[in-house]
């Protein structure tokens, strides 16, 4: 378990917790706190050293998205996404682009990547820029951040090329239109370009299966921490992700049941199913939580050791992430049978976080389906095919 006193947002849980009904209820994560992480350590734990970041370990960002994830869903959910994207960034940016990056963390601006399914933006080159038309969906933090990453092709050129647009700047639309049942104020919404300008010097190929080009000694980065696939790394802070909702949830049924009486007077806690029921979702909990903890910290003795990722680690990654996920969602189950219909009902903190959960292993980057196919092909001595 966590002692929450030493993470960095320690200071800012109390009003991330507050204003997670609101938040859900307005479809808005409150501004103070996204200003409150804007200004916290917190923005920079993904940059390295020599970008100005604190080049955190893996291991603790892991946590530290745990206990924001207990507080509130959406308000993880868009940080993980600046934490992860930054890695991103700086992988496919490269060193020339340092001083970009920089300036970026310098600033603790906010970065998110919309590029998730329907996603089509052109490029038309004109002298030493290019004009980008087109939208980007998926953008999960898109109206709380301060640039996103964008992915486009230039008009004929088959192979994609990718860069970063100032959210602010003339031609950018951020339409919010992400009316799910979960992480309902993740503002994972559609970014719109339309005549967007930027400048043809800080565009670079958006290579294909990105994390061999990576792994690749010859290839230049600005950190060794960059050769670490980041859906491999955004999986597993999932996963942390996953078990701090999880987590809260089990601590709000065995406190609450307490007093509870079932029908012919009987206490609930005092019945065996329940007992059944919260023992299994405790131990599916910390076995989840002990998954992902071990392979973010083979991850973070692979990074202090310089040592070049593999497929082979890279689906480790995959796989543990997986794993941890199944187990949460195992754990939800139990504790919704101990809730009954009551954990169905709208407004309380459980059914918040019920419907929040549902979107992480559904996220397309974790996505069981998608990564079990290729750990079997890896399995059977078959290439892996997928691109991320």
């Amino acid at each position: 378990m966590q002692d929450q006193q030493a993470l960095s947002v320690q200071p800012l849980l109390e009003e991330i917790r507050a204003q997670a009904a609101a938040a859900d209820e307005s479809r808005s994560v409150a501004m103070s706190v996204i200003d409150g992480l804007k200004g916290n350590e917190i923005i920079r734990f993904s940059a390295s050293e020599n970008l100005g970041g604190l080049a955190r370990s893996t291991s603790d960002i892991g946590e530290e998205l745990e206990a924001v994830a207990a507080a509130c869903g959406s308000t993880a959910w868009v940080l993980w996404n600046h934490l992860a994207t930054f890695h991103l960034f700086a992988g496919l940016l490269g060193p020339e682009q340092s001083p970009f990056l920089s300036e970026i963390i310098a600033k603790g601006e906010w970065v998110c990547f919309p590029a998730g399914a329907s996603t089509g933006v052109r490029a038309t080159p004109a002298r030493q820029q290019f004009t980008l038309e087109g939208k980007a969906a998926f953008g999960s933090g898109a109206r709380y951040a301060d640039w996103a990453g964008v992915a486009f092709v230039i008009e004929d050129r088959a192979a994609p090329q990718f860069s970063m647009v100032k959210l602010d700047q003339p031609g950018v639309h951020i339409d919010p239109d992400w009316k799910a049942m979960s992480l309902r104020a993740s503002a994972t919404d559609t970014v719109y370009y339309s005549g967007v300008e930027v400048a043809a010097s800080r565009v670079v190929p958006f290579h294909f299966r990105y994390r061999e080009v990576f792994r690749d000694p010859s290839h230049r980065m600005i950190d060794p921490r960059y050769r670490e696939d980041w859906v491999a790394l955004s999986d597993l802070w999932l996963a942390m992700m996953a078990v701090g909702v999880v987590q809260a949830n089990l601590d709000e049924v065995t406190q609450g049941i307490k007093d509870r009486v079932a029908i012919g007077g009987v206490k609930v806690a005092e019945r065996p199913t329940v007992h059944v029921n919260l023992g299994q979702a405790k131990a599916s909990i910390d076995a989840a939580r002990d998954t992902a903890s071990t392979a973010l910290l083979e991850t973070d003795q692979r990074i202090a050791g310089k040592i070049t990722p593999t497929e082979a680690g890279y689906l480790r990654q995959m796989s543990a992430s997986m794993a941890a996920l199944r187990l949460c969602d195992e754990a939800m189950r139990f504790l919704i049978r101990v809730m009954g219909g009551n954990g169905l009902r709208e407004g309380p903190s459980f059914e918040r976080r019920y419907r929040d959960f549902q979107a992480m292993p559904l996220h397309i980057n974790a996505h069981q389906d998608r990564l079990s196919e290729q750990i079997g092909r890896n399995l059977l001595g078959l290439a892996t095919e997928n691109p991320f």
